[in-house]
């Protein structure tokens, strides 16, 4: 093969697997990031000499990662120390007690019966069979597919796949999927967040999200020296290939020749030819012709109202009292329908949130030690928001309002967080926009409300040729693992097209 050149803009996990996976090839990459590490919104924050995750903190589908890595000829263990946690997450509601689920379903179903009775451990179980079924049925027809349909889908997963799709409810919403599992009201809400996964309302998502449940099973993974690493494994990969990295790099458009990419031009004016563009951003970006008029048309831009969620963070060094915090604890909202409805209805932050957080220095077992008294230890807690850091970019006392409900319901719960502002860094919606432009602060692209939803996701070969994307944005969606097969598909399309 001629020796291409390929210019990947963005250094998310997406573009970092694009780039990878080209330059072992044999093509030469160039990533352009205007930022000053990669990762994208694998990001770290820096607080003295600690550095917080405060992007991705879940790592799960270990294979999918493993498997890029052999492709370019390494081994992922030698890159990354990963740890499997044995409790998948802590959860507690304020007048409602507290529920470990582990990796383990025998335990979890132990946990779940001695939380809520047998029946609904049992529900537990029929719940686990319909999400491994729910995941076989879509892994290679639809996640692992460049391009799916419904016809796609039906020819490739045949009869019986398709049986297994219906029989996973994807016209029902993931709520009302969970109430043929569960009559606790705290186990809808604990499943239900699944949907969250996706920047979605379990309320509007559709059932086949219960997937999530089965991905989680196969394994979560603590990363020795955080989630970033992820980031700077892959870039170090790139890099013995060949490929070639510029921070503080910003694309302004994206070059076209004959109708199709050529190269891009740099915010500074300098021009870099290319026979082909990978675009590692939101796919809204380029919708609202961030990257020039020219490939504006390559997809539709996500209506407003489609988003998926946003989100309020607080990256933290802070003390901790009172409750036995693991590595993942959900603290959830006692008015869990009244949450959704204040942020895709009302369009407002949520009075009463369900707080997410990952306690950075606590492992994920059931003898995981807390740190001694006095000891500050890195948090990163998030509530989620409405994604219209562009329209409503949320002022100052409404921010700290919500700090007030977030902490104050942890405190309903039993933790207090003992916290100083010099060590707290707080990321609003309109921060989050001006991270990720055009996307109001959504973090996971369009939102997953109803079946088709799904399907609107652009795939990485574009209408115009040698322009592909890859991203949480883009097909197959959001998250580490599928933002990956994102990238790989977008290479995997390149490779096709350049093919003489």
């Amino acid at each position: 093969m001629p020796r291409y050149h390929v210019a990947v803009i963005g250094g998310g996990v997406a573009g970092l697997v694009s780039a990878v996976l080209l330059a072992a090839r044999g093509l030469q990459v160039t990533v352009l990031e205007k930022g000053p590490a990669p990762g994208g919104k694998m990001r770290q924050i820096a607080i003295g000499d600690a550095r917080i995750d405060s992007g991705p903190t879940v790592f799960t589908m270990l294979p999918v990662l493993e498997q890029i890595f052999a492709e370019a000829g390494a081994s992922l263990s030698d890159h990354l120390t990963l740890e499997r946690a044995e409790i998948l997450a802590r959860h507690a509601w304020v007048e409602g007690g507290r529920l470990d689920l582990f990796a383990d379903i025998d335990r979890s179903a132990d946990a779940i019966a001695a939380f809520a009775g047998p029946a609904e451990a049992d529900g537990y179980r029929r719940f686990c069979r319909d999400a491994a079924r729910t995941f076989r049925t879509l892994d290679r027809p639809f996640m692992r597919a460049a391009s799916p349909g419904m016809v796609t889908m039906a020819t490739t997963a045949g009869p019986f796949g398709m049986l297994n799709l219906l029989r996973a409810r994807p016209f029902a919403t993931l709520w009302n999927a969970l109430g043929d599992h569960f009559r606790d009201p705290r186990l809808r809400q604990l499943f239900g967040r699944y949907s969250t996964y996706c920047g979605s309302s379990p309320f509007q998502a559709t059932a086949i999200l219960m997937l999530v449940a089965h991905v989680e099973q196969e394994g979560v993974w603590l990363v020795r020296g955080g989630m970033h690493r992820v980031a700077t494994a892959l870039e170090g990969l790139a890099r013995s290939h060949g490929a070639e990295f510029r921070y503080g790099t910003e694309v302004r458009q994206v070059l076209l020749r004959d109708g199709r990419a050529c190269g891009v031009e740099l915010a500074d004016g300098e021009r870099l030819e290319a026979d082909a563009v990978i675009c590692n951003g939101d796919v809204g970006a380029v919708a609202g012709g961030l990257l020039g008029g020219g490939v504006a048309p390559a997809v539709a831009p996500v209506p407003r109202e489609q988003r998926s969620l946003s989100a309020v963070t607080w990256s933290m060094l802070a003390e901790t009292s009172g409750f036995p915090l693991l590595r993942h604890t959900v603290f959830f909202s006692d008015d869990y329908a009244g949450e959704f409805d204040d942020i895709f209805v009302r369009r407002r932050l949520p009075r009463v949130p369900t707080v997410y957080i990952c306690a950075q220095d606590r492992g994920a077992g059931p003898d995981a030690a807390a740190p001694p008294p006095g000891t500050r230890e890195r948090l990163l807690c998030l509530v989620n928001a409405p994604p219209d850091g562009d329209a409503n970019p949320f002022d100052a006392a409404e921010i700290e309002r919500c700090t007030e409900r977030t902490f104050g319901l942890l405190e309903r719960c039993g933790l207090t967080v003992t916290r100083t502002g010099s060590d707290t860094v707080v990321t609003t919606p309109a921060d989050f926009g001006r991270m990720f432009p055009a996307t109001g602060g959504a973090l996971y692209g369009r939102a997953s409300h109803g079946w088709k939803a799904s399907f609107q996701r652009p795939p990485g070969r574009t209408r115009i040729p040698r322009f592909y994307l890859a991203g949480g944005s883009a097909h197959p969606g959001p998250g580490v693992p599928m933002a990956a097969l994102s990238g790989r598909m977008a290479a995997e399309s390149l490779l096709r097209d350049l093919r003489p």
